[in-house]
């Protein structure tokens, strides 16, 4: 295989329990690689006793050279290291269902340079998103889901394409299906969802119209990682709006989908430029 070697700037994300002389430590491992740092964030878990970094950073050397400066490092602190080349695009699958404004935003925003994605695929239980995904000329497949050896057949399908086509995150974008506990196992840390987010929250059918009977001020999204626990996995990114008695049981959608679009798609893109670590329950974010 060809050495892994770049111009772009590199991407590196840390995390350990909290002791002292770990950012001495790590910039002097970039330093020893004659690399330039061009951004540093760091924090430490004061519930967890963990510590969180992130740094970019230039620098000539290969990639054997770089890992062998951090290796000493990743060994005194028992640290998890990850270096990714930062203009690498996340590798991403989309599912849907029947909505298409979160699937519209992510390919509109990749399509003009916003989203450093790439969607090899898109997965739905319904036919209804392959016109749009053929304007963007991303391939679209199609399984019904019917009965409960569909959604196995489905699940099964998804894994194949994650591993085919080395996909790095999982998109739920309104795919409007429960993931079995073994994909939310198997997916767990790259996979994000979006869901509505009222208060009161209202579940079933037509939730808009269910916000407008009760008079909602407030209309939110949700994106949060994937677990088991239904729509409780660690909160990525939320938005809310202000709504009034105005506003029609449409107009309250189409705010809705508006938010859900837009933070779906922040959370998308802080995952792609590995701005997201998980403390526990939590995210970790920096912006």
């Amino acid at each position: 295989m060809p050495t892994e070697r770049t111009d772009e700037r590199w991407i590196l994300t840390l995390q350990c329990s909290d002791r002292p002389g770990i950012v001495n430590s790590v910039t002097g491992s970039i330093v020893e690689v004659e690399g330039n740092i061009l951004e540093l964030q760091q924090f430490s878990s004061t519930d967890t006793d963990r510590f969180f970094m992130r740094i970019e950073f230039r620098t000539e050397a290969e990639r054997s050279v770089i890992d062998a400066a951090l290796a000493p490092v990743a060994a005194r602190y028992e640290a998890r290291i990850e270096l990714v080349v930062g203009s690498k695009p996340t590798r991403a699958l989309i599912l849907a269902t029947k909505a298409g404004h979160c699937v519209n935003d992510l390919l509109y925003r990749q399509r003009s340079g916003h989203l450093n994605i790439e969607v090899p695929r898109i997965m739905a239980n319904h036919a209804v998103l392959e016109n749009m995904a053929a304007f963007y000329g991303v391939p679209f497949e199609h399984q019904a889901i019917n009965a409960p050896e569909d959604k196995e057949a489905f699940e099964r399908r998804v894994l194949e394409i994650v591993d085919e086509e080395q996909i790095d995150l999982v998109i739920l974008a309104r795919y409007m299906r429960i993931l079995s506990p073994e994909l939310c196992d198997a997916l767990a840390g790259r996979a994000i969802n979006i869901h509505h987010s009222f208060l009161p929250g209202f579940k079933g059918a037509n939730p808009y119209r269910q916000a407008h009977a009760r008079g909602v001020k407030l209309i939110g999204a949700t994106a949060h990682f994937v677990t088991s626990d239904l729509d409780e996995g660690p909160i990525i990114e939320q938005n809310v709006v202000r709504v009034d008695h105005t506003r029609t049981p449409q107009q309250l959608m189409a705010i809705g989908e508006d938010q859900e679009s837009l933070s779906l798609t922040q959370a998308v893109k802080w995952f792609s430029e590995h701005r997201v670590l998980l403390d526990g329950n939590r995210t970790i974010i920096f912006r």
